[in-house]
C-alpha cells in the first residue's frame, strides 16, 4: 500500500515537475555550509526517495544540475532558478520538502537534524519535539 503514495512537487515556475512514488525516506533538517549555500537558507528540509521512485513530469524535463561535492549534484529549474535537491551517486534523490505540493503530510516530518554546529547559536529548529 505504502508503495502507491504519490508525492508530487514542483519550483516556482512549474516547468520542473515531479512525483515521487513510494514512502518517505529519512526526512531530516540539515544545517551544513553547503546545505545553506544551495538554499539560501540556515537550515534545510530533506525527504529522500530511491532514483527509481521519482519521474520528471513538467514541461521541463528533469532538472538542470550542478556537481557539488564528490558524492552529489545539486538540481535547480534553469528557468526561475528554484532549488529542488540532490541526486547523489547512490541511488537516491533527495528532495527539499519546500517544493512539495503538500508539505503537511506527517510522513515528511523530519526526524533528525544534520550539522547542528553549522547554524548560528542563535537559530533554533526543533525536530520531533527536540530542540536543537
Amino acid at each position: 500500500m505504502a508503495r502507491n503514495i504519490i508525492h508530487s512537487g514542483g519550483c516556482l515556475c512549474g516547468s520542473i515537475r515531479f512525483d515521487a512514488q513510494g514512502p518517505a525516506l529519512n526526512p531530516h533538517t540539515c544545517s551544513c555550509k553547503m546545505c545553506q549555500r544551495h538554499s539560501g537558507a540556515l537550515t534545510t528540509v530533506w525527504v529522500e526517495f530511491p532514483k527509481d521512485a521519482i519521474s520528471w513530469t513538467g514541461p521541463g524535463g528533469p532538472p538542470s544540475t550542478y556537481r557539488s561535492s564528490e558524492k552529489s549534484t545539486r538540481a535547480f529549474c534553469p528557468t526561475c532558478g528554484s532549488t529542488l535537491g540532490a541526486i547523489d551517486d547512490a541511488p537516491t534523490i533527495a528532495l527539499l520538502l519546500g517544493v512539495f505540493d503538500r508539505t503537511n503530510r506527517q510522513e515528511l516530518k523530519p526526524l533528525a537534524h544534520s550539522y547542528k554546529g553549522g547554524r548560528p547559536e542563535w537559530w533554533t529548529v526543533t525536530v520531533s519535539g527536540a530542540k536543537t
